[in-house]
């Protein structure tokens, strides 16, 4: 699966899916970190890339068709148990993945 990790997370997030087996880039590298929320969502569904976000915006626009800060160990330990859930989530249709706790 390909993933965009949007700026509000680690890029240690993108090279954690990449080692589970993913294609994974974090926004700094794809577009920088002042991209506007409009220039990510077109770049992820020109790419066919699932974002990643913490982004309240994004889940707005992906129900309609289109927490506060962690650390990098924290958000992997708490992200690891709910990975299958989440790694299923594309092959069932759906190109967003909210992290919320």
């Amino acid at each position: 699966m390909r993933f965009v990790i949007d700026a509000q997370l680690p890029p240690a997030l993108a090279e954690w899916l990449v080692a589970r087996g993913h294609e994974a880039a974090h926004v700094l590298t794809l577009a920088g970190l002042d991209a506007p929320d409009s220039t990510i969502w077109d770049l992820a569904r020109d790419q066919g890339r699932t974002v990643i976000t913490k982004d309240r915006d994004f889940a707005i626009w992906g129900s309609a068709g289109r927490a506060g800060p962690t650390t990098t160990r924290a958000l992997l330990a708490w992200l690891e148990p709910r990975w299958r859930a989440v790694e299923a989530r594309p092959y069932e249709g759906v190109h967003l993945v909210e992290l919320r706790a």
